[in-house]
């Protein structure tokens, strides 16, 4: 008989049994003490230490690319103040190449430093535009001249071998 005046005052709280029995309290549950705190802050820092080592071991241990070498057009096949386009080092590396006078060529890499946009020559300004964010660079070294990107544009290095013009390698800032 005592359990059930126990079950009937149990009822006139309205708390389950699992409530009262059940040892963790829902108000000391939103606090973090400072152990769990300092706990998680060491092995956070623990973690971005190791991290950063393991980049300045690769860092230390990796080389320099080494690119193609890779035929892009023939002396005297692009006229003055003309373009072409052509792909180094790889088929998915679209760059430009123009004809600024008649000894002098340059080559650019076509994809934008800000969003990855094609860039084109415009030979009345004589620059290289993206057309996505008006970004604008220098024809002579790559450089900004004007808009979001905040790199230059990787130079693409090329020389002069029996009458052709050869892409050799690749020049970021």
């Amino acid at each position: 008989m005592n359990w059930l005046r126990r079950d009937a005052s149990r009822r006139a709280t309205s708390d389950p049994l699992w409530k009262e029995e059940f040892s963790v309290r829902t108000a000391d549950e939103r606090y973090v003490t400072r152990r769990q705190l300092t706990k998680f802050l060491v092995l956070t820092s623990f973690g971005m230490f190791v991290g950063n080592l393991w980049i300045l071991v690769r860092s230390m241990f990796s080389k320099t690319p080494s690119y193609p070498q890779q035929t892009v057009a023939r002396l005297g096949e692009i006229p003055v103040g003309g373009v072409k386009l052509f792909t180094y080092p790889t088929k998915d590396d679209h760059c430009i190449l123009v004809r600024t006078s008649e000894n002098e060529h340059v080559s650019y890499s076509q994809k934008c430093t800000h969003l990855s946009c094609a860039v084109y020559y415009s030979q009345e300004d004589n620059r290289l535009e993206c057309p996505c964010h008006k970004g604008f660079f220098s024809i002579a070294d790559g450089s900004v001249l004007q808009g979001p990107p905040s790199r230059p544009l990787p130079k693409i290095i090329l020389e002069s071998r029996g009458g052709e013009l050869v892409a050799v390698d690749i020049k970021t800032s």
